[in-house]
């Protein structure tokens, strides 16, 4: 399990700050939402925090809905999902998520 921060001298971005690299690929959050994975790949997971719980006096994910979806730009919002589920907790839900991606990414 290789996680690191990449030096943002490595990277070129329009974003400014640090990213968390999970498998190779980015892992950022803003807000509720949660997104793994290159859009220059055909597909990224995304990770939306529904509710969270209050775990040893920290709010934790309790309720996440992920969704795999396509990156192509030229086919509409409703099309671009490819998979969907509600999971309660984190780790739940980016474990089903990651192997959606990874199943999709070597297929196509």
């Amino acid at each position: 399990m290789a996680e690191w921060i990449v030096d943002k001298k490595d990277v070129t971005s329009t974003v400014d700050g640090d990213f968390i690299l999970y498998k190779n690929r980015p892992l950022v959050r803003e807000d509720n939402v949660i997104c793994y994975g290159n859009v220059s790949d055909k597909y990224i997971l995304q990770m939306i925090i529904m509710s969270e719980t209050e775990y040893k006096g920290k709010k934790v994910p309790d309720k996440v809905y992920l969704q795999l979806l396509k990156t192509d730009p030229n086919v509409s919002k409703k099309e671009r999902v490819v998979q969907e589920a509600m999971k309660t907790g984190l780790y739940e839900a980016f474990d089903l998520g990651v192997a959606w991606l990874e199943r999709y990414l070597r297929q196509n």
